[in-house]
């Protein structure tokens, strides 16, 4: 993390400003954890055109972990590119990687609300038996 931009004045303020406004890390977020977000990526990586210092609506907060998982699926893991699929699933139990089948458009129709993890529950509860 010592090239340009990362070693920069500006950078680190622009760092320090979004973990202070955005400290939770999006993708812990996503599986229904609080984890303290220590990372702060692109969203739209320099290599492909952005802007090198966006304002906060270009950049999220990671924690390590799930920015070394984000960046390993990127375009900017170049050769070294990951196409395993991301483990783990949301709140509502639904696979965090897109392409998983049951992400696929085909599976989500109006009629058949996603299941949740507490599906059983409800299926097991005092007024079905």
């Amino acid at each position: 993390m010592a090239q340009w931009p990362y070693n920069t004045t500006t950078w680190r303020d622009l760092r320090f400003a979004h973990l202070a406004l955005f400290p939770a890390c999006k993708g812990c977020e996503a599986m229904g954890r609080l984890t303290r977000a220590n990372t702060v990526d692109h969203i739209v990586p320099i290599s492909e055109g952005g802007a090198a210092f966006p304002g906060h609506d270009g950049l999220r907060s990671y924690c390590q972990a799930c920015h070394s998982a984000k960046t390993a699926r990127g375009t900017e893991a170049g050769a070294i590119r990951s196409t395993k699929p991301r483990k783990g699933c949301d709140v509502d139990g639904w696979p965090l990687d897109p392409a998983h089948p049951w992400n696929s458009e085909k599976s989500l129709r109006a009629d058949d609300p996603r299941p949740t993890p507490n599906l059983h529950n409800q299926l097991v509860s005092k007024d079905n038996l």
